[in-house]
């Protein structure tokens, strides 16, 4: 509800691009409730089936599927851009979509991503694997706008999270989860409030009380 005297602004319109289960997408739907500057009207997933679409019809958002295979990237990129485009969406969120999206797709709004890793070490798939495997002692999660390049993107957000002796790649990323949530929801809530200021590689934010960019496990 907008204060006394205060024009009500509309909620940001968000597009969630999704390939698998959804864990960050419910982190995203559980906190585009009332008073949150944003809220999810369009969940894409490239890969039919996946459990993220349940979640999604689960609270309300309309789904589509696109897939990928056989598609060339353009007319893919172009597609997937069409259909947020109708739906008038003007931030669009990667939660674990596993494809590579072009200049073409990006131009015009802004890509929020959420990787398992403390970028720009790790970039890529399979990011706790590399962090034990590299035989690092701190791995994390990384919040960071899209660019054409893999996990390149400024960096609007980071955790940190251990690794013990006996960690696998599962326990590892399980640890890592719950920060990749709250890094995805504040930097939503940074860019749908326009407070996400970019130059060059580097993103600087206007913060609000209580908010952190680094975050310690």
């Amino acid at each position: 509800m907008a204060s006394a005297g205060l024009p009500e602004v509309a909620p940001r319109r968000v597009g969630v691009l999704v390939s698998g289960r959804g864990s960050n997408l419910q982190a995203l739907l559980d906190a585009c409730v009332d008073g949150f500057p944003a809220r999810v009207v369009r969940v894409v997933s490239n890969i039919p089936g996946v459990y993220a679409l349940e979640r999604a019809a689960r609270a309300g958002v309309p789904t589509c599927v696109l897939p990928h295979a056989g598609v060339p990237r353009p007319a893919f990129d172009a597609a997937l851009r069409a259909q947020l485009l109708d739906d008038g969406v003007d931030i669009v969120c990667l939660a674990g979509f596993m494809r590579v999206l072009g200049p073409g797709f990006l131009e015009g709004w802004p890509v929020i991503n959420v990787h398992p890793a403390l970028l720009p070490a790790f970039p890529g798939l399979h990011g706790p694997r590399q962090a034990i495997a590299a035989g690092v002692v701190q791995a994390g999660a990384t919040v960071h706008l899209v660019d054409a390049g893999v996990d390149t993107g400024p960096i609007l957000g980071q955790a940190t999270v251990a690794v013990t002796d006996d960690d696998t790649e599962d326990s590892l990323a399980a640890r890592i989860l719950p920060f990749e949530h709250r890094l995805f929801v504040q930097a939503l809530r940074q860019v749908a409030e326009g407070r996400v200021r970019v130059e060059g590689r580097r993103a600087h934010i206007g913060l609000k009380p209580g908010e952190q960019r680094w975050l310690q496990g």
